[in-house]
């Protein structure tokens, strides 16, 4: 009897044990690439002693998910991705306001100034073509939106999808900026409708298909296509819209409810920190960081060195559903 008394107080203790260990665990959604993501999850835990538990998925997808999860919230952290998607999950009061310290030091065009979000790095949106195909076609390499409405690119496009991708979205954004006007920039959206072959879910997916030879040309975030570069494909040729290109303000915040509210905010101290910044170039990365402290990448895109448009998170946040809901009414019938 006194060794089965002693083999269920064992069995408790194991449960108790197990269960506390399970309550200091932070699940994160992340928008950026997986590599990247997989080495800031591994720092994270190094640096605090928190064990992670990630999901990937692209920004679009992360908010859908989110929303879905709203009356019983699975996640605590939403980690990288274009502001502007997580403008739309503040409207729907999916997220946290949190002031944390670390945000003192970042710029304030680069944070909510609620606290809802935090900017953790900057890159601008690029154009990647195939070298091959340029030369197969006679073409210089693009350097403006008409550009792309050379009958030589029809159905040799690759963009993600705006419903799924918030590189996408920030795509259909920069181009009603860059064409001065909702009316204007929906007509070119229509004209270069025809010449996309495919709208995929991931925004960086269109860098490595024009890698690969199976377009023409992609559009996405210019260190997207750095790294893919960088992972081979010589093939890439970027270049940046000299009319005007927009950029992403990359984010993390705490999702409202999430069963690790304290550690949500350990995690968004630490992703504002050097640290947590300095990660991304490890694995091929290069975006611009927001901390100022923080050691820049060498290959970054500096939006000082390009022609940017006015790109303002909050009013691209309020007004996605709704452009979104009209692309697919208008263009992708």
């Amino acid at each position: 009897m006194r060794k089965q008394y002693l083999a269920i107080i064992s069995f408790i203790l194991i449960l108790i044990l197990s269960a506390c260990g399970n309550s200091e665990k932070l699940t994160v959604y992340v928008g950026f690439q997986e590599d990247h993501a997989v080495e800031a999850m591994k720092q994270f835990t190094e640096d605090t002693g928190i064990e992670v538990e990630m999901i990937r998925m692209s920004a679009g997808e992360i908010l859908a998910k989110i929303r879905a999860e709203k009356d019983n919230p699975q996640a605590d952290v939403w980690y990288g991705g274009p502001a502007d998607t997580f403008v739309a999950a503040v409207d729907e009061n999916l997220l946290k306001p949190y002031q944390s310290p670390e945000a003192d030091i970042i710029d304030e065009r680069f944070k909510d100034e609620e606290g809802y979000w935090t900017g953790i790095y900057v890159g601008p949106l690029g154009f990647a073509t195939n070298k091959d195909f340029l030369e197969k076609h006679g073409l210089e390499a693009p350097t403006s939106w008409e550009d792309l409405l050379d009958p030589a690119y029809e159905n040799e496009i690759i963009m993600a999808h705006p419903g799924s991708s918030g590189t996408a979205y920030a795509i259909l954004y920069t181009v009603l900026k860059v064409f001065g006007g909702e009316e204007e920039g929906f007509e070119y959206l229509n004209e270069l409708h025809p010449q996309v072959q495919q709208y995929t879910t991931s925004g960086s997916a269109p860098g490595r298909m024009v890698g690969m030879g199976e377009a023409g040309a992609g559009l996405l975030f210019a260190n997207d296509i750095v790294k893919y570069q960088e992972e081979g494909f010589d093939s890439i040729e970027l270049t940046i819209p000299e009319d005007g290109t927009g950029y992403e303000t990359g984010a993390v915040a705490i999702i409202e409810g999430g069963p690790q509210s304290e550690l949500a905010e350990t995690f968004v101290d630490w992703s504002l920190g050097t640290s947590a910044q300095e990660v991304g170039q490890r694995t091929g990365s290069y975006q611009n960081l927001t901390n100022p402290e923080a050691q820049e990448p060498e290959k970054a895109i500096r939006l000082d060195d390009i022609n940017t448009i006015d790109y303002n998170p909050k009013e691209a946040g309020d007004e996605r559903t709704r452009l979104i809901d009209k692309w697919d009414q208008e263009v992708n019938r």
